[in-house]
């Protein structure tokens, strides 16, 4: 069974930055793709990024483009996300999971394990 630990969230000013780890168990983790998702209060979860098995690809979403930056050590079994320039909109629970495969996917359908979240707030 899959255990997955976010960390890094709080509470942080526009204009800041904040980078979130994620650390896997129970599951070779350099098989797998890896993805980020948040979710807003009354709002749907939301891909925000992914990354293949190897860290060659990844996907981002059209509002963190150029501002977030995922990656991955496959010898800490852990995935990233390095956030910057974080606008009051980017508030949210921030869940990583495992896909189902080691490609890189934008859908929850693909993802079969998920952490349990860590709350990202930025004031304006």
């Amino acid at each position: 069974q899959v255990q997955l630990v976010e960390s890094g969230g709080g509470l942080v000013q526009a204009g800041g930055s904040l980078r979130l780890s994620c650390v896997a168990s129970g599951r070779t983790f350099s098989r797998y793709g890896m993805g980020w998702f948040r979710q807003a209060p009354g709002k749907e979860r939301e891909s925000v990024a992914a990354i293949n098995w190897s860290g060659s690809s990844t996907y981002y979403a059209d509002s963190v483009k150029g501002r977030f930056t995922i990656g991955r050590n496959n010898a800490k079994n852990t995935v990233y996300l390095q956030m910057n320039s974080l606008k009051p909109e980017d508030t949210a629970v921030y869940y990583c999971a495992t896909a189902r495969s080691g490609d890189y996917y934008y859908r929850a359908y693909d993802y079969d394990s998920w952490g349990q979240g860590t709350q990202v707030t930025v004031s304006s």
